[in-house]
């Protein structure tokens, strides 16, 4: 929570301010009291109206004074903890941003979601109130009993007894409230993974007719967390009378022993008016620090996954800039094994292949063969476990990720458009694109046709991930926003699979005119043979590499995947038009 709270740095002007402002109304709170019981010692019980006025007079003045400061107070806390929270928040986006798939991976979506609003809003809500009452409470607590002390001592011994048990009384729930609470925020994350995945995936779970399947899960995680709500509010909310009782017995001792003092003349009447009214203030703060301390509990809970996520170490590091970086689009892969994080199971092995600048590459093979894997690592999506990946002779963690990311255009397999105009979504590639880069870039996808039919063409709204698109003219808005960018490297991961024949073709010979080495992952045979070369990968292994003639001479898997598609014929006229 330290950490955390270290990010309150820039503000401690306005922490200062606060505080200083809090002391004031607080200093005023505490004096009433004495100013009370002279004006019951020297003017009520002597008769004497003046030191009645007199003293009431200054009552009332600090008493306007102590409410400014108050309001003043309210008012720099709130601007502190708002941009406090501000700050916080755009330090958890771009410490996201800036993890790679690994470091993702460790977080679930909607853990991160939570901790960006509802843990953020808790800590932003605490620091507010730590300002203006969580602090003030103690103080008051504090210097209630000092005043009470100063005032008598003898009659303020219960409080100098009394009020240290509590303290320690309530420390300790404090600290078995923050662990409940933590659990409370993981179930909250819980209940929003559920709702997550239903929301992304209704159509299915209509299709599939498991409504009460997924309303029992919701129900169940529901359920979990509002039990460990209510248990950790239980806990809470119980040292509410415990306070109020051991209180009352204090303040009911005091008017006992005082009573006593004031027949034998050992205390006057208005010294014990001002302890019972330093008991009464410190009862009344004592009966809100069960509000003190859930809230506490939660920001110090929130504040510790905050924590986690802010300050965790990446494991990508940036490379350092070159004055030459991507200029040409070679790639090479020299024995690279890779494994994802947390797996024991290398999923890349022994990767030894090199594709010149300007080559397309068709990359086969079955499902869990490594393609995807082998694609992501040359924009380190991921890095490679062992080996080097090498663009243009130089590794590519030597580079800055903006170096090499910014030549290179991706079109993974689940095509993802954002909320916004069509227009927009292509510009996403490339933020100074003109309307003519746009144009030019959608008609080599195949989609500007399709956006002149749409009712504001450009301008039409793509609805969240594209849902008013098919899946086709979402995979070939994706593949626009890779060409406008004119990428030197340009990896398409099976964002053809939902392109008919005839589209497919017209996008390969579309893209002949970009001066880019280009890798193509593909399950379509019609597609590979349009490669310069075709890489065959099986269980993470390349088998064989070369032409659609050449593996079909070569390559027993290659010919099995041919006539898997085509026919024994088919394989049989592939080698005899060679």
């Amino acid at each position: 929570m330290v950490k955390v709270l270290k990010l309150l740095k820039p503000y401690r002007i306005g922490v200062a301010g606060a505080l200083l402002l809090m002391l004031v109304e607080l200093s005023v709170e505490l004096l009433q009291p004495v100013i009370m019981a002279k004006i019951i010692d020297d003017g009520i019980l002597k008769k004497d109206l003046y030191v009645v006025l007199y003293w009431g007079a200054i009552m009332l003045g600090i008493a306007l004074f102590a409410f400014a400061a108050g309001i003043a107070s309210s008012f720099v806390a709130a601007n502190v903890s708002q941009n406090y929270g501000y700050d916080l928040r755009k330090a958890l986006f771009e410490k996201i941003q800036s993890f790679s798939f690994s470091d993702i991976t460790r977080f679930q979506t909607s853990s991160l979601i939570t901790r960006m609003t509802n843990d953020v809003t808790q800590v932003q809500n605490t620091v507010f109130m730590s300002l203006r009452i969580m602090l003030r409470a103690p103080l008051l607590v504090i210097g209630g009993v000092i005043m009470a002390a100063i005032v008598n001592v003898k009659l303020a011994a219960v409080l100098l007894i009394t009020v240290p048990i509590l303290l320690y009384f309530l420390l300790v729930i404090l600290n078995k409230a923050g662990r409940l609470f933590r659990t409370v925020q993981e179930k909250l994350d819980k209940v929003n993974s559920v709702m997550q995945e239903n929301l992304a995936g209704m159509k299915l779970i209509k299709a599939f007719l498991r409504r009460k399947h997924e309303a029992s899960r919701f129900h169940e995680a529901n359920d979990s967390l509002m039990s460990h709500t209510v248990s950790s509010l239980r806990l809470v909310e119980m040292t509410i009378p415990v306070l109020l009782l051991v209180m009352n017995i204090t303040v009911m001792a005091i008017l006992w022993f005082g009573s006593k003092d004031i027949v034998s003349g050992e205390v006057k009447a208005g010294e014990v008016v001002a302890i019972v009214n330093y008991a009464t203030r410190i009862t009344s703060v004592l009966s809100i620090f069960s509000f003190i301390i859930m809230a506490f509990s939660r920001a110090k809970a929130s504040s510790t996954r905050i924590g986690e996520v802010l300050f965790s170490e990446t494991e990508m590091q940036e490379g350092e800039h070159m004055e030459r970086a991507v200029s040409e689009g070679g790639v090479s892969f020299e024995n690279v094994a890779f494994r994802y994080p947390g797996t024991d199971v290398d999923v890349i092995r022994g990767l030894t292949v090199s594709i010149g600048a300007g080559e397309t590459v068709a990359v086969l093979g079955a499902t869990g063969s490594g393609k995807t894997s082998m694609l992501q690592l040359i924009p380190r999506l991921y890095d490679a476990s062992s080996g080097v990946v090498k663009v243009d002779g130089t590794d590519v963690r030597s580079m800055t990720l903006e170096q090499l990311r910014s030549q290179i255009g991706y079109v993974p397999q689940e095509s993802l458009l954002f909320t916004g105009a069509v227009k927009d979504n292509i510009k996403w590639g490339k933020e100074n694109a003109s309307m003519d880069e746009i144009i030019t870039a959608a008609k080599d996808a195949q989609i500007h046709e399709t956006v002149m039919k749409l009712p504001d063409q450009y301008d039409t709204k793509v609805g969240q991930k594209g849902v008013n698109l098919s899946g086709g003219q979402k995979q070939r808005l994706s593949i626009a926003r890779a060409l406008v960018r004119k990428p030197r490297i340009l990896l398409l991961d099976d964002s053809t699979s939902a392109l008919d024949l005839a589209t497919e073709a017209r996008l390969l010979e579309a893209l002949e005119a970009y001066q880019c080495t280009t890798f193509i992952i593909t399950q379509k045979i019609s597609t590979a043979m349009r490669a310069d070369r075709i890489l065959l990968l099986e269980d993470g292994q390349m088998t064989a590499v070369g032409t659609h003639e050449e593996l079909l001479d070569s390559s027993v898997l290659y010919q099995q995947i041919v006539t898997s598609q085509n026919g024994e014929e088919a394989a049989v006229y592939g080698r005899t038009s060679s």
